[in-house]
């Protein structure tokens, strides 16, 4: 969740923070891990959204589609399947992203071998454990992308019709506090519509934002830097 939220959300989309080469590109495995597509599909995808937020060229907008369809029908079209580079030109340039959102499906194959090895050197190694290849395959890949997927994805089809208003934007977001616990700080959807370019979602000390945390942890280690604050007048504008 903290490489989607993190990763693919505020820095790809979003570019809220910087950080170097190299690390991009962890950041970019990480994230291609999570088998939500390449980190240039993902941004691309995103910044479209934002640009037509429940409006009739917002794939996945539940007050145009409905809910299963803003839930998870869209992501299986193949419309959706397609990288529109005009989207990312300041990401097109790195042929490592290139690479991985061509293919998209490396990564995610490369954890399941993972998870699989380990399950079975496990069950070699440490039988007592009662763990296997199977077991671990299961658990550790297919279950946890599949329960990843919907937690993510409650963002398109519930937050943008349950909540609070802080905000009045042009589109349907809302802030929504459960869905903030459940996704790392991306429930302060109304937030996020109103002010994109931040890197902290949650505006005010109250609103947990688990990847503000996470990304703080990270400027301190000196591996990101230059974290785009929330501004004064954005707080200003806030309804009561």
């Amino acid at each position: 969740m903290f490489a989607l939220t993190g990763f693919y959300h505020r820095y790809f989309s979003h570019r809220t923070f910087r950080t170097s080469r190299a690390m991009q590109l962890v950041f970019a495995i990480l994230g291609a891990s999570c088998a939500q597509r390449g980190p240039l599909w993902w941004a691309a995808h995103h910044r479209h959204h934002h640009r037509h937020a429940d409006d009739e060229q917002d794939l996945h907008s539940p007050a145009r589609h409905g809910f299963w369809w803003s839930h998870m029908g869209w992501f299986l079209t193949p419309r959706a399947f397609a990288t529109d580079l005009a989207r990312v030109p300041d990401l097109r340039r790195y042929r490592e992203l290139r690479w991985l959102d061509r293919f998209d499906a490396a990564v995610p194959i490369a954890l399941a071998l993972l998870c699989y090895a380990l399950g079975a050197a496990l069950a070699r190694l440490a039988p007592g454990l009662g763990t296997s290849g199977p077991q671990m395959l299961v658990w550790g890949f297919f279950i946890s992308t599949v329960a990843l997927f919907h937690a993510t994805v409650t963002i398109n089809s519930l937050a943008h019709r349950y909540g609070k208003r802080r905000y009045d934007t042009a589109d349907d977001s809302r802030n929504n506090a459960w869905l903030a616990l459940l996704t790392f700080g991306e429930g302060w959807h109304n937030n996020h519509h109103f002010y994109p370019g931040s890197a902290r979602q949650g505006f005010r000390a109250r609103e947990i934002d688990l990847t503000w945390y996470g990304l703080r942890l990270l400027a301190a280690a000196g591996l990101i830097w230059d974290l785009k604050p929330v501004p004064a007048w954005v707080l200003a504008r806030a309804k009561e």
